[in-house]
């Protein structure tokens, strides 16, 4: 009999239906059996010696919250027998409910050690057991989880003493990650955490990959690139990584009706295995990047979310480089315009949210030095600047938003288009991790000022550490002395101005934290929350920042 090894998590929800994904132990029928008398079933697909089963729920109510359990083969494996944690439930809301968005990225899910996490409460471990104390209270309607899920290349002791058990570490990739079965690993490290594992189980998550659910630096130069392509090890790594990424979390990005017209679903499922569909489809993605589409859009009601893929849509070659390939570019303005009419006086939406796990707005210093890099590899000062400009860009992470000008300006002109006239939602915001603080941004632009608020949301890391000199870096950074800086810098790489200007408005703060937009109506309130220790052993989420929007 089939086993449940990991999940369920609740994925897609909307006012009549909703996926549950599952992994499990064997070949079966999973189902989900709601109290109201909701349900579905799917057959279970095969990848790499592994089972899945994205089931879709159909029947539900708009307004409601049922409880819910998983059955395999008609036997009850969902909730545990034993559970210490309330029922996990499908929450349906209406418009009028308002919208709760829970949203950060960067979880190095390395367990305790003797008890002691050494780099602090987990965030998502803390909201979860907050949510499971008083299941009434108002929990997030989503999560938004902005890159690093996972970490390929820095991994937990315990992982490190599995893999040395299977081949041998003094050998490249050493003690990273090599090939599909080492990731379901780190997937599994994360997600059985009892209470990771029963928040995704209650509230629907959204997901994009950013660099170390890879590699650090994931696709930071064509020369980069090229380096890694010499190696022996990095095709089953790339490969293994794409993989298990659409399995464990691009699937459950998408609703029932993408699912059903996803040509590649459809093969993994009709066939008793599916790795080789799957395997040539994420050689395609190498080979083509611009072929395949990891970003995404999510409609909740009157908030339309954009999942932007900012690591494997790049164009990298530096005569020509930018964030986004052409028809990316084009695919992410058709959505944020779609449903605008023509003279824009249509509102389709109240609250547009780009989440890209790379944040636009960066602190000034910073901006300035990734736009000088960039001009110093294009060739602006030389050959001899273009070498030093690419060992800089790669020992200091220099491939952001800024690092990309022509993208950089790009996305403003659209931010500011989508934000301004008749049909302007009363808020864009930018949802981004990564850098390991968190922070409030706002821009201007000159000339004109659009009608919606706009702002750059960072939040970074849900549970990581955040070393003395992070903290001072970007402490400084932030700084009019740090702002001078950067103007000199970018001065000597020729550098055009950006076509906005932004500001400060909040932070920086550092921890592991999590931010949540409540977004009613054409309202918006943002809350900062950090995970912090009480002398009891306690974990709890205490308010660093509460404030509107709009």
């Amino acid at each position: 009999m089939a086993g449940l090894r990991l999940g369920p998590l609740l994925r897609y929800a909307d006012g009549s239906c909703a996926t549950v994904w599952v992994e499990t132990s064997g070949p079966c029928t999973a189902e989900v059996r709601c109290a109201d008398g909701a349900r579905g079933t799917a057959r279970t697909f095969r990848i790499a010696g592994h089972h899945y089963a994205l089931v879709p729920v159909g029947g539900l109510t708009p307004g409601t919250a049922t409880e819910y359990e998983v059955l395999l083969d008609g036997a009850s494996v969902w909730p545990p027998a034993d559970s210490r944690f309330p029922p996990s439930v499908i929450a349906t809301p209406t418009d009028d409910d308002g919208m709760r968005v829970a949203f950060g990225s960067c979880r190095w899910a390395a367990p305790p050690a003797g008890g002691k996490d050494s780099v602090g409460p987990d965030a998502l471990d803390t909201l979860s057991a907050r949510v499971a104390a008083d299941p009434e209270r108002a929990r997030p309607d989503v999560l938004l989880l902005l890159g690093d899920q996972v970490y390929a290349d820095e991994v937990s002791d315990a992982t490190r003493h599995w893999l040395a058990g299977r081949r041998d570490l003094d050998r490249p990739p050493g003690d990273q990650i090599a090939d599909y079965e080492e990731y379901t690993r780190l997937y599994y490290e994360s997600w059985l955490d009892p209470e990771v594992r029963w928040l995704l189980s209650t509230v629907p998550s959204c997901m994009i990959f950013d660099d170390h659910d890879v590699i650090d630096d994931w696709n930071t130069s064509a020369a980069w690139l090229a380096d890694m392509r010499a190696t022996d090890w990095w095709q089953e790594r790339l490969l293994s990584g794409l993989m298990s990424y659409w399995v464990y979390q691009q699937l459950g990005n998408l609703s029932p009706d993408e699912l059903t017209a996803d040509p590649l679903y459809a093969a993994v499922r009709e066939t008793p295995d599916g790795t080789d569909a799957l395997r040539a489809f994420a050689a395609r993605a190498d080979s083509d990047p611009a072929s395949v589409r990891w970003s995404y859009r999510r409609d909740f009601g009157r908030t339309r979310l954009l999942m932007v893929d900012s690591r494997a849509a790049r164009v990298l070659d530096e005569d020509r480089r930018t964030m986004l390939d052409p028809g990316e570019a084009a695919w992410l303005r058709e959505q944020i315009l779609e449903g605008r009419g023509d003279s824009g006086s249509d509102s389709a939406y109240d609250h547009l949210l780009i989440g890209t796990s790379l944040p636009w707005l960066l602190p000034h210093l910073v901006h300035d030095v990734e736009a000088w890099n960039a001009a110093m590899c294009g060739g602006e000062r030389g050959e001899r600047w273009a070498r030093r400009g690419e060992w800089i860009r790669r020992g200091a992470d220099l491939e952001h938003w800024a690092a990309f000008p022509s993208s950089f300006d790009a996305l403003g002109d659209l931010i500011a288009e989508a934000g301004t006239g008749p049909g302007a939602p009363a808020t864009v915001s930018v949802l981004s991790g990564d850098v390991h603080h968190a922070y409030v941004a706002e821009p201007s632009w000159a000339g004109r000022a659009p009608d919606a608020r706009v702002a750059q949301l960072t939040c970074s890391p849900v549970h990581n550490s955040v070393p003395l000199s992070i903290r001072l870096g970007f402490r400084f950074g932030w700084s009019a002395p740090a702002r001078a800086l950067g103007r000199r810098i970018a001065r000597h790489g020729r550098c055009a101005p950006p076509a906005v200007s932004w500001r400060r408005t909040g932070g920086p703060w550092f921890g592991n934290q999590i931010m949540t937009l409540t977004l009613r109506g054409r309202s918006a309130r943002l809350r900062l929350e950090q995970a912090r220790a009480n002398r009891d052993g306690t974990n709890v989420l205490r308010m660093i920042t509460d404030r509107e929007l709009a």
